[in-house]
């Protein structure tokens, strides 16, 4: 980086907030008191991000006498769900390319699922009031490479055979008609199956329309162990114990109360930034009066996209493994990769020098080796588990809870005959295993993307393994 341009990247970043934008909101709403003494219920949810909230909202609605119970460590949101970008996508299988790779067989009917996910997420967030900031404006993947637009362009024409609508190709001028900046050289619009929201909006809604059809929501509440109960099960908690027939686990990154869950996980560190608002000459600079989310075709990849006031929120490119999976607070702020971002901001924005940013921050996601969630049950049924969305858990956390709670009532259902709900991906190895081959990986993937993709012998065994590592 040369020294003038790290210089603009570092003034820029001189007022930035350490913390989400998203949650550095006056709607955030008050904490809830946590569990002290004994409580009995149906349905216990441990965790309050989107897959507990979800669980705990569609067992009320499948069943209004269902009893449930949601408990979350710190408050409703707090986690991933109030820090990531705020792309909501129809996608079940972290994109078309990776669910064709896996399961081609299945793929019409993961298509058709992940679009009906998406249509009752809407539905949800209009029934209940929720004000999200809900847009299903699509999502734009740019090329920034001429490998990327050919690579985009050979996809798209096997879009087309799958008989896959609503992914338009466009060129150079075709996009930057939609955004324009100096570095895009094509891309591919899915009009329909995303849509950009407030993400920590979107839990403050699921948690009070969970309260309003009857949910017991204790935060500050931490679920210790998790054991038999006579027919049921039981939750220790730090002042008290909750007693239930049955149990969901929505705590993703944080450590299973299912012990053998633990391995298929690992967390990355995934960072952000958000921009000041734009005026409207610098608005008017970008273009971008379509509102979709926007994300480059590199391995390394940003995601960016408008919010309500305009800003720009501008993320991703690092993924960070912590050595031995280490999850702290401490890790949520990384200069270094706030300088990176910066710097390749304007990069891809020149003609918004000068524009600051506000709020700089970052969080741990969930990834597994498929970049797919699985699921599972343990203790003959009682409890069901959901895990592993790999940055995509915004819209496909619904479709979990929907099979947690399918695979707690101990019923075949659609979701519950998939391939991809009934099986496993492969889990990662002790340390100092994980460390190494991670580290192998993001170097792989780096050097593929300076050297027109191509990619190497271990990548390409990774490939045919079906293992891999993404945020």
């Amino acid at each position: 980086m040369a020294p003038a341009a790290m210089r603009t990247a570092a003034q820029s970043l001189s007022g930035a907030k350490p913390v989400s934008y998203w949650l550095d909101d006056p709607a955030r709403p008050d904490p809830l008191p946590a569990l002290t003494g004994d409580e009995h219920t149906d349905l216990l949810v441990v965790g309050g991000g989107y897959s507990g909230l979800w669980t705990a909202l569609i067992a009320k609605e499948r069943d209004p006498e269902r009893d449930v119970v949601l408990i979350e460590v710190h408050e409703v949101g707090w986690a991933a769900s109030g820090r990531n970008g705020g792309f909501c996508a129809a996608s079940l299988t972290h994109g078309l390319a990776n669910g064709v790779e896996r399961w081609p067989d299945e793929i019409a009917r993961l298509e058709e699922l992940g679009e009906r996910n998406l249509d009752a997420i809407e539905a949800a967030v209009a029934r209940y009031g929720i004000d999200c900031e809900f847009e299903r404006t699509g999502e734009i993947d740019v090329a920034t490479e001429p490998h990327q637009l050919e690579e985009l362009r050979e996809w798209h024409e096997e879009i087309v055979k799958l008989g896959i609508t609503g992914v338009d190709f466009l060129d150079r001028d075709a996009l930057r008609a939609e955004v324009d900046s100096p570095t895009f050289l094509g891309g591919l619009w899915d009009r329909r199956g995303v849509a950009m929201l407030h993400p920590a909006k979107l839990a403050w809604g699921l948690k009070r329309a969970c309260q309003e059809l009857g949910v017991r929501i204790y935060e500050h509440t931490r679920g210790l162990d998790l054991v038999r109960s006579g027919e049921g099960m039981a939750v220790r908690t730090p002042y008290g114990r909750v007693f239930a027939r049955r149990v969901a686990l929505g705590t993703n990154i944080f450590p299973s109360l299912v012990k053998r869950v633990r391995p298929y996980t690992v967390p990355v560190y995934d960072y952000a930034l958000m921009t000041e608002p734009l005026t409207p000459e610098q608005l008017e600079s970008i273009g971008w009066k379509g509102r979709q989310g926007l994300g480059d075709s590199a391995n390394q990849f940003h995601y960016f996209r408008l919010s309500a006031d305009n800003r720009i929120l501008w993320g991703g490119y690092d993924a960070i493994y912590p050595y031995g999976g280490r999850l702290s607070a401490d890790l949520d702020q990384r200069p270094e990769t706030f300088l990176k971002l910066a710097e390749q901001f304007f990069t891809c924005f020149p003609q918004l020098s000068g524009l600051n940013f506000s709020h700089a921050w970052g969080g741990a996601i969930d990834t597994c080796s498929r970049f797919t969630a699985f699921f599972g049950t343990a203790h003959q049924g009682r409890v069901a588990y959901a895990a592993g969305f790999t940055g995509l858990g915004v819209g496909s956390t619904r479709f979990g809870a929907d099979v947690m709670l399918d695979l707690l009532s101990g019923e075949e259902t659609e979701r519950t005959r998939l391939k991809m709900v009934r099986s496993k991906p492969m889990p990662f190895p002790p340390e100092p295993f994980a460390w190494a081959g991670i580290e192998i990986t993001k170097r792989s993937l780096a050097r593929a993307d300076s050297n027109g993709g191509h990619r190497n012998l271990w990548l390409k065994t990774m490939d045919k393994l079906g293992l891999g590592f993404d945020s």
